[in-house]
C-alpha cells in the first residue's frame, strides 16, 4: 500500500461517509471517494482501482458482503482489500467476513483519530502474513 492509500468508502449512511472522508483526508493523510451504495461503488471500480474498501455490512438493496462476494469472483476486484467498517461484530458476522477474505474489520462507532491508523495496520498485517 503506498503512503497515501486510495480508499473507497462504501456506506449508506452519509454522516458516516462523511466523517470517514473528513478522517480519512485530513487526520490520516489518505485519498478517499466515496460511494452510497454497492451499485455506485461497482460503478466507481470500473474506473478505479482503491488501495482498499472501507464496506458498511447494512445497505439498500445489496449488502456489504453481496458486494464482497461479486468483488471476490472479480479476478482484478478480488485482489482489492476489504475491510468493514460496520456495527454488525457477532461472532457469526465475524466468521462471515473471514470467508469473504476480509482484510479486516472496524466496528461503528469508529474513532476518527484513529481510522486511517487502523485501515493502515489492517492492511500491513495483511502483506505481513503472506
Amino acid at each position: 500500500m503506498t503512503a497515501s492509500p486510495h480508499v473507497l468508502v462504501v456506506d449508506d449512511e452519509e454522516a458516516i461517509r462523511t466523517i470517514a472522508r473528513l478522517a480519512l483526508e485530513h487526520v490520516g493523510g489518505c485519498q478517499v471517494t466515496c460511494a452510497s451504495d454497492a451499485f455506485e461503488a461497482l460503478a466507481i471500480l470500473e474506473e478505479l482501482r482503491p488501495d482498499c474498501i472501507l464496506l458498511d455490512n447494512m445497505m439498500p438493496a445489496m449488502t456489504g458482503p453481496e458486494l464482497a462476494e461479486i468483488l471476490g469472483a472479480d479476478p482484478v476486484r478480488s485482489t482489492i482489500p476489504i475491510v468493514f467498517l460496520t456495527a454488525r461484530i457477532s461472532a457469526a458476522d465475524r466468521q462471515c467476513y473471514d470467508e469473504l477474505g476480509a482484510a479486516g474489520l472496524i466496528a461503528k462507532p469508529f474513532d476518527p483519530m484513529t481510522l486511517a491508523d487502523e485501515v493502515r495496520s489492517l492492511l500491513a498485517d495483511r502483506v505481513d502474513a503472506s
